[in-house]
């Protein structure tokens, strides 16, 4: 839901799942904004707006929409960063203003959850911010260190942790084709054990794309839509999480799968196999490197 008396600064992004959120962007662009596969934030420069101005943009709200808004998407790429007392008086500000607000959902880096304890993420998830996006993009080491994540796997995975112990759901998002051909099969491996070792609520699968990243793909030798599906696939035979739901449907993914672990498991692999098994019908197309990239931004 974008409520058109807020004033954004583009391009703004949410998750597919946030669609029907009221979005109030607290923080303008990311604070990490190295990783070099990226190019959502590279236009912008990192800023915290005012508590002050986020309050008047959320009373500035009309009276008759109020009642209609359920959820709150706090936007730019890694809003969890906002300072503690500030985030707490909009998270008041939310639930004072909005009578049926359920849950408020948040995009939250590695370098964010570093700067919350478990007790203070235990606090803003009784507030109602409820669910963390969460970009792991690889379990591969050698990986993330490429893409200069700027955090190790096992660093994630207990920052992660931390936000499950607060009562934090997750919802996690790992890149096909982000480590190119070189190192496709460790990066598919790896990310799936991570995946096992964290059981995340969500799961979601991208595919590396073009957008504002061409120096990145110039280093890397990327998958064809064969490749692809190959990782996935090992990707899937791996995975084995508990509790965890599945989601590839991402503009960028060709091959959508959507199913719950563990009594998807095997449905999921198999819907891999016979996507594998048709693409190899049509070597042209499986040798093809994908070209989709970000259209305006």
């Amino acid at each position: 839901m974008i409520f058109n008396r807020i004033r954004y600064e583009e391009p703004l992004f949410r998750p597919p799942s946030e669609a029907n959120s009221l979005i109030f962007q607290a923080t303008i662009g990311c604070s990490q904004n190295t990783c070099r596969f990226c190019g959502m934030y590279k236009m912008k420069t990192f800023r915290i707006r005012p508590v002050s101005e986020m309050l008047a943009e959320i009373h500035s709200v009309p009276e008759s929409v109020r009642p209609h808004v359920q959820r709150v998407f706090i936007a730019d790429g890694d809003a969890l960063v906002y300072p503690q007392a500030g985030l707490v008086e909009l998270l008041d500000a939310f639930s004072a203003t909005f009578p049926r607000l359920t849950r408020v959902g948040a995009y939250a880096s590695p370098n964010s959850l570093t700067t919350k304890t478990e007790e203070e993420l235990a606090l803003l998830q009784q507030k109602k911010l409820r669910i963390l996006y969460f970009g792991l993009e690889s379990g591969d080491a050698d990986t993330l260190k490429l893409v200069r994540k700027g955090f190790e796997p096992a660093q994630m995975l207990e920052l992660c942790r931390k936000a499950q112990r607060a009562g934090m759901k997750l919802s996690v998002t790992a890149i096909l084709g982000l480590a190119g051909k070189a190192r496709s099969a460790e990066h598919a491996k790896a990310t799936a054990q991570w995946i096992n070792e964290l059981s995340p609520e969500y799961f979601s699968l991208l595919t590396m794309f073009r957008r504002h990243n061409d120096d990145y793909f110039k280093e890397i030798e990327p998958l064809s839509y064969g490749g692809i599906l190959e990782e996935a696939l090992s990707m899937l035979q791996e995975l084995n999480p508990q509790r965890t739901i599945l989601r590839s449907n991402h503009v960028s993914n060709f091959l959508n799968l959507a199913g719950s672990y563990p009594k998807d498991r095997e449905r999921l692999i198999e819907t891999a196999q016979r996507a594998l098994a048709e693409a190899r019908r049509q070597p042209r197309w499986f040798n093809e490197v994908p070209d989709y990239q970000e259209e305006y931004y």
